[in-house]
């Protein structure tokens, strides 16, 4: 019996509102937040070090989600989702109309206030997110519909990244930035008007508005879960630790190691973006529509070995070269290398991260997924500000260049990851099945539709 392609939900109500809803957003908050750094450093007349301000922006977006991702997994499991996700894209047509009135009366301070509170958007929206998959989709569904959310949130991300740089290089920005983000805004919450209906987990759930209390007692609950939901959880958050360096260092990396100018900064976040969006869709068919968690040790090996040879191909560039746009850039043979590098960690990590969602999803309480969601959320954070950290320490401290940063990180995730895989053995098992199963005995099965999810089942074999 052959089962419809994973691109198929993109035709279902129950599930194409919600990928549009999510897709707009990301876009929304790259747009904003990257034609906000892209004014500081070459439009608003701001004395000082450019730099510390942008740093700002980093600090103002991600700390709501210290802040709010507690009090966003309590709404989330206390109030139906489709509606809940209505108000929050409400809330960002008014955030964008701020700043959008920041833009044209160049405002940093007004713009500095909106970018927190898209910060806190997305904090609210993240457990509301993830949470609902599991209700609109069936089990066999969870890997495909993650891997479709994650493609299409990596390539807003890019989209939005792109669409800033072009649209900052207009003489008359202000204009088209203050209509654009106001438009997406307004795109979304049309979009999230025709989810349907997601009623609440637990609607006798009893708010916690002490913010610290309850982001502690959130961290808990995600952190006491099961070993693999638990560990899944850190995992998660390691991911995010990687990719924010790998993300980061982008730009320096292409200007000092490639010799390249902007173009070759957008030519690498596009190869990096793509690979992360095909590895995700790969998983549905690698994983054969279950939620199959072999492939994150798939997912970690490969990070580790595509991390190495970026490290070792960029010491064969050729160095002190006049900037090269990408045109030019491809014109050196190592420089295929690299992208082939790049291209690899965004697949692996495509492969790293859609089965560790599709776990937490599914081996949850329907009453505490969101708020495990939200302790997820806090974690990424946490997670993400220590990189930057490390980051600072290895490089200007330690002395490090970029790509002996990022052979430290590919050793580091061996040692994480290996930690992981010892507490759960799961992983390591059924990456052993997986990998069986998929080369020495290439194992062809039919009709297993037959076999039901719960219950006894009669097997009978006539082979060993």
């Amino acid at each position: 019996m052959s089962h419809p392609s994973q691109f198929s939900l993109l035709g279902k109500r129950r599930f194409l509102p919600f990928f549009v809803t999510q897709a707009l957003g990301a876009l929304n908050d790259n747009l904003f937040k990257q034609s906000l750094i892209l004014a500081i450093l070459y439009k608003l007349n701001i004395e000082g070090d450019r730099g510390i301000w942008v740093n700002l922006c980093a600090l103002l977006f991600i700390v709501p989600f210290f802040l709010f991702s507690a009090l966003a997994g309590q709404f989330g499991e206390k109030y139906a989702k489709d509606r809940l996700i209505r108000l929050i894209k409400l809330g960002e047509i008014a955030i964008m109309v701020v700043a959008a009135i920041g833009f044209a009366f160049d405002h940093l301070a007004l713009m500095l206030v909106a970018l927190f509170a898209m910060g806190t958007h997305s904090a609210l929206f993240g457990p509301v997110k993830y949470s609902i998959l599991p209700q609109t989709l069936r089990p066999e569904e969870l890997v495909g519909g993650n891997g479709l959310v994650e493609m299409g949130t990596f390539l807003a991300i890019l989209a939005g990244t792109i669409g800033a740089g072009i649209m900052l290089s207009s003489g008359n920005y202000t204009v088209i930035v203050s209509l654009v983000i106001i438009a997406v805004a307004v795109l979304g919450y049309l979009a999230s008007r025709a989810i349907p209906s997601a009623p609440a987990d637990t609607p006798q759930l009893r708010l916690n508005w002490n913010i610290f209390s309850e982001s502690w007692a959130t961290l808990r609950l995600g952190l006491n879960q099961t070993p693999a939901v638990s560990r899944s959880v850190v995992g998660n958050s390691w991911f995010w630790f990687v990719g924010a360096i790998y993300l980061t260092q982008i730009p320096a990396y292409a200007k000092d190691w490639l010799s390249g100018d902007e173009t070759v900064v957008t030519l690498i976040l596009t190869v990096f973006s793509v690979g992360i969006a095909l590895g995700s869709l790969l998983c549905e068919k690698l994983s054969g529509r279950k939620v199959e968690i072999g492939l994150v040790p798939f997912g970690s090996f490969g990070l580790t070995v595509f991390g190495l040879l970026l490290w070792w191909h960029s010491g064969q560039m050729p160095q002190n070269i006049q900037a090269n746009d990408w045109l030019g850039v491809l014109g050196f043979s190592q420089a295929w290398w690299v992208l082939l590098d790049i291209l690899g960690v965004g697949v692996f990590g495509g492969f790293y991260i859609v089965p560790l969602y599709a776990l937490i999803q599914s081996r949850t309480s329907e009453s505490e997924r969101a708020r495990v969601i939200a302790a997820n959320n806090i974690l990424n954070a946490l997670f993400m500000v220590v990189s930057a950290l490390v980051t600072i320490l290895l490089l200007s401290v330690a002395g490090l260049t970029i790509p002996e940063l990022f052979l430290v990180v590919s050793l580091m995730n061996i040692a994480v990851n290996a930690y992981i895989f010892k507490i759960v053995p799961e992983f390591s098992m059924r990456f052993l099945i997986w990998l069986l199963g998929h080369s020495m005995y290439r194992v062809q099965h039919k009709h297993l539709e037959l076999i039901p999810d719960e219950g006894a089942a009669l097997l009978v074999c006539n082979h060993v």
